[in-house]
């Protein structure tokens, strides 16, 4: 049975978008192993929460402020293989980890694995976009999703593969660095292959934005406020669950890990399902509920018992996860030309108010509680209600199509 070429053209896509996922995956595997260990280095070289919070920053910011000026440059020079290149800088910084014995040393080696990020992330989106036979919401999600599954997976791996061996075991981690540059070495190629039609016809003009020039600088503005909230309620749970379940329920570290794992898998599902649905009914519908939605589950959360606990960190990562891809599409239909920047400024910015969160987080907890922290961070949703001044591109895309017919 022969197959045409446009079968075989859709077939090459979903393999490569299936491969960037996954390269995606073992990228944000390796990237959550950082707040997964935060409580064995405190315990091993007895540090403050205070620093705890610095040591975050630190990662959160190598892995964001680069990546608005990686994809920036990108969008004009496109470097296909910076992707196997930056993730040598992870490989690097899991081994200097798995050996380092102060304070600065594993801060180094955390900005070491925030700027293999820094280049992963706005060429990687980019390749999923190009991959995507103009399912631009679905392909995100994908993309997105396997990062999720990634950064769920670490804790896992922290508590049946670090605690029981130590912090010698982390080096393990690196082979996943290793094979992660091997699949990104043909994706690559890909890549190039693609460019090189567009290189030969000359420089192409980028597509208009669909609203006037105010809007979009007020548009940008609410997502990356919207961002704010996202990821600095995000920045609560990820970096101090752990240490609320044990200081509020007295569990054990391993168990605290099963929750934190149980959170992240709830977000993996809830980005799956933002981005196909943002194609289906429009992106900011799935913004407005995702943010504004999850407010009275993070209001009820500060006084929930365990097992209430556990059912409203779900619900929170499912509802507030469904957002990202539809606010990444949504600004990249903003600004039509501009993926790689667009893709690095909200990863970048995503890393960077996390890390901004777990300091003023973390010393707010030395001076407080983390139950005072919880109590605090639980208003951040209601931030969403400046969806209501962006524009319905939904409703713009399909007016053009109407005048257009």
């Amino acid at each position: 049975m022969s197959y045409g070429p446009t079968y075989r053209r859709q077939h090459a896509f979903y393999f490569i978008l299936t491969s960037v996922a996954v390269c995606h995956l073992l990228n944000d595997m390796m990237a959550s192993l950082m707040p997964s260990i935060y409580p064995m280095f405190k315990s091993l070289l007895h540090l403050s929460f205070g620093q705890i919070g610095l040591l975050a920053m630190t990662y959160q910011l190598s892995a964001s402020l680069l990546q608005p000026m990686v994809g920036l440059y990108t969008d004009r020079h496109p470097k296909p293989f910076s992707l196997p290149i930056g993730l040598g800088s992870t490989l690097i910084g899991l081994l200097l980890l798995s050996v380092a014995h102060n304070f600065h040393s594993i801060v180094f080696a955390a900005a070491l694995m925030g700027v293999g990020s820094s280049v992963f992330h706005p060429e990687s989106s980019r390749v999923a976009r190009m991959a995507s036979g103009g399912r631009y919401g679905l392909a995100q999600s994908l993309f997105q999703v396997g990062g999720n599954v990634g950064m769920a997976g670490g804790p896992l791996m922290i508590a049946y593969v670090v605690l029981p061996r130590g912090q010698s075991s982390i080096a393990w981690f690196s082979l996943i660095a290793l094979l992660t540059i091997i699949l990104l070495i043909p994706i690559s190629f890909w890549y190039r292959a693609r460019l090189a039609p567009k290189t030969e016809a000359g420089p192409v003009h980028a597509a208009e934005s669909p609203v006037s020039p105010r809007k979009v600088r007020v548009s940008i503005g609410i997502l990356v406020a919207l961002i704010f909230s996202k990821y600095f309620y995000l920045s609560s749970i990820n970096n101090y669950l752990i240490f609320y379940l044990i200081s509020r329920f007295q569990v054990s570290v391993r168990d605290a890990q099963i929750h934190l794992f149980l959170f992240l898998a709830s977000v993996a599902v809830g980005t799956f399902v933002g981005g196909p649905l943002g194609d289906r009914i429009g992106r900011k519908y799935v913004i407005w509920v995702s943010i504004l939605g999850v407010l009275p589950f993070t209001l009820l959360l500060p006084h929930a018992d365990l097992f209430w606990t556990t059912i409203l960190t779900v619900i929170i990562g499912l509802v507030l996860a469904s957002a990202f891809s539809a606010i990444v599409v949504y600004a990249q239909e903003l600004l039509p030309g501009k993926v790689g920047m667009i893709s690095g400024l909200f990863f970048g910015l995503a890393f960077g108010v996390a890390g901004l969160g777990a300091a003023l987080f973390g010393r707010l907890a030395d001076l407080t509680s983390i139950d005072f922290v919880y109590n605090v961070c639980a208003y951040l949703p209601a931030i969403g209600l400046l969806t209501a001044f962006l524009p319905n591109l939904h409703e713009h895309r399909t007016i053009n199509v109407a005048s257009a017919e």
